[in-house]
């Protein structure tokens, strides 16, 4: 068994000269930083008082869980001899408020539309998104369910 470890720096950049005096006298604003990588501006969710031009956590969540399930769905297929020429999901993350002003994740629900190159592919490539759920690092990793409603297609010949 290998052991990974990731590390991430976080800066709140929100700061107005009052700190955290009222829930309304800061931003939610900061910068997430990776060596060597560009910065990522955040926030937090428009209804949390964040800034809608920056990404924010619930939605890091799910793009983790979509770009995560493809990943192992391409090394799945790549094994299984089903050549993917195109993949792309519109994810989608329920979460539900709780009374003491927390909340939590109920579900999120991953849409990939996959092409493959022939049309004897196609039940190989649906049957790979299992395999790929199993596999996912993320998946493996929250305590709420992960839906998948796939689709698959034939790459069209190049005339």
């Amino acid at each position: 068994m290998h052991t990974h470890i990731y590390t991430v720096s976080t800066n709140w950049t929100g700061n107005k000269r009052e700190g955290t005096t009222t829930y309304k006298s800061y931003e939610r604003n900061h910068t997430i930083s990776i060596k060597g990588k560009p910065d990522i501006e955040g926030s937090s969710d428009p209804a949390f008082r964040g800034d809608p031009a920056k990404y924010n956590p619930e939605e890091f969540l799910v793009a983790a869980l979509s770009t995560c399930h493809m990943l192992s769905y391409l090394h799945v297929c790549t094994m299984a001899g089903v050549i993917v020429t195109a993949y792309e999901d519109v994810a989608e993350g329920k979460m539900e408020e709780t009374p003491n002003g927390g909340g939590h994740f109920t579900e999120v629900l991953l849409r990939p539309i996959v092409t493959v190159k022939d049309a004897s592919m196609v039940d190989n490539a649906m049957k790979a998104h299992h395999r790929a759920s199993e596999l996912c690092f993320i998946a493996n990793s929250v305590n709420f369910p992960v839906h998948h409603k796939p689709e698959c297609q034939v790459d069209e010949p190049r005339k």
